[in-house]
């Protein structure tokens, strides 16, 4: 029988605030029929608009959610809705039932995919030599690709920024090349470039440089140094690959998640990021997951919990990217206080620490300790009265921070996010009795 969670704990997977409060209306048995809990899972059919009801399914463990109405939200409320019914008790949702067979079949697949993965991760490389000889080739392609690329942002700054024309084709059609160069890392920043303000041009211009000439001298570089360079310029290492080596094993702290769903109504890669630090290690760690169009990112954990897992970390001079290897229990409950902070002059060299190691990196996660939020001249900022961190704009609705406001009431609160050259993201706060929530929520 499956541990019911508590209300704070279904929230907290909530994307927003206004999933939060559409579950809320969920949370009864009226719209609900053909509710059970069973085998890891949770289902339900709930009462919409229309004549058909919409089919809801909760695995548990991941979690991971199912659902027929056409929310780009994950969870939708429906799911949220019914994790919430489920909390209630017994009463509401029986346990020991079997899932009915629209729920079942897509909690085999599930099944069958994580197999698939697992069978993956214990497979071997069938010829290793043609491995080396493609990845051979490949590196000889990106070495061209960022030669040219140093090549034409030269000629770029020769003709000088104000001329636009200057450039033969544009930028999208030099993206075009990087990517023929199979650079897609490259290919991303360069496409960039055309909506970039004229006045931070010139400053991608130098990364972009530095980043194309470091490939070059790939070889030269410390190996830590060199990994960065090639996942900066989109090599990538397999899952398998990361979890066959070293691993770390800790009382994982969830300091927050963000899910952001793609723009308009085209589809597109659902992105969730969650962020963790080791309660014995102190180590930061980013996990991401992705969904695709019409389903949620396979993996959520609730901001706030302690996850006791091992994680494999992406090769780099500064390693923060993680995989999520195995897992020791559910998520457990934390300390129910603020995770230890930094002050806002600490957090600037932190950031310039971690930017040492990799010149490209634009933010570094961070807590921040005992700071207020105030509205001034050139907008919001972090102050503990001596020091104070521009809060990066865009990075939060404008309703977000005010409500942030509200709660800090002028006294002092602690905060996670990612600190940059261009501010300070807030992701989650904590109120003074130690219960986080999500900044954007």
């Amino acid at each position: 029988m499956e541990e019911r969670w508590s209300t704070e704990h279904v929230l907290s997977l909530a994307p927003d605030q206004a999933s939060a409060k559409a579950a809320g209306k969920l949370s009864a048995p009226a719209p609900w029929s053909g509710t059970g809990c069973g085998q890891g899972a949770l289902w339900g059919l709930c009462k919409g608009s229309g004549s058909t009801p919409y089919r809801t399914v909760v695995e548990l463990a991941t979690p991971a959610y199912k659902c027929s109405c056409p929310s780009r939200k994950f969870p939708c409320k429906h799911a949220l809705g019914l994790l919430l019914l489920w909390s209630g008790g017994p009463e509401a949702v029986a346990d020991g039932a079997e899932p009915p067979g629209w729920a079942a079949d897509w909690l085999k697949g599930r099944r069958q995919s994580e197999g698939r993965r697992t069978a993956k991760a214990e497979g071997v490389t069938a010829d290793p030599a043609a491995a080396k000889r493609r990845a051979e080739r490949r590196s000889a392609r990106v070495a061209a690709g960022a030669l040219e690329l140093r090549l034409r942002l030269a000629d770029r700054v020769r003709h000088g920024l104000a001329d636009q024309a200057s450039v033969a084709g544009g930028w999208d059609e030099v993206a075009a090349r990087m990517v023929d160069a199979q650079a897609p890392g490259l290919a991303a920043r360069v496409r960039e470039l055309d909506t970039m303000p004229q006045d931070d041009q010139l400053t991608e211009y130098a990364l972009l440089h530095l980043l194309a000439g470091a490939y070059g001298r790939i070889g030269e570089l410390p190996e830590p140094l060199a990994a960065t360079v090639r996942a900066r310029v989109g090599f990538t290492t397999e899952t398998a690959e990361l979890l066959a080596g070293p691993t770390v094993r800790d009382r994982w702290l969830v300091l927050g998640s963000r899910t952001v769903a793609p723009d308009g109504a085209d589809g597109g890669l659902t992105t969730r990021r969650i962020w963790l630090r080791g309660a014995k290690t102190g180590r930061p760690a980013l996990l991401l997951a992705f969904g695709r169009p019409g389903q949620a990112p396979d993996l959520a954990l609730p901001t706030g919990r302690l996850l006791e897992a091992e994680l494999a970390f992406h090769p780099g001079a500064r390693p923060l990217r993680a995989v999520l290897g195995t897992r020791y229990g559910a998520p457990e409950p934390g300390a129910g206080e603020a995770p230890a902070g930094l002050t806002p002059e600490e957090a600037v060299a932190g950031y310039g620490a971690a930017l040492a190691d990799d010149p490209w990196l634009e933010s570094w996660p961070t807590v921040l300790t005992g700071v207020v939020p105030v509205l001034g001249p050139d907008g919001w900022r972090l102050t503990d009265g001596r020091h104070s961190l521009p809060v990066r704009r865009g990075s939060v609705p404008e309703a977000a921070l005010w409500r942030l406001a509200a709660v800090s009431a002028g006294h002092p609160v602690t905060l996670f996010g990612e600190y940059g050259h261009a501010g300070f993201a807030p992701v989650t706060a904590w109120s003074p009795d130690g219960r986080p929530t999500g900044v954007a929520q």
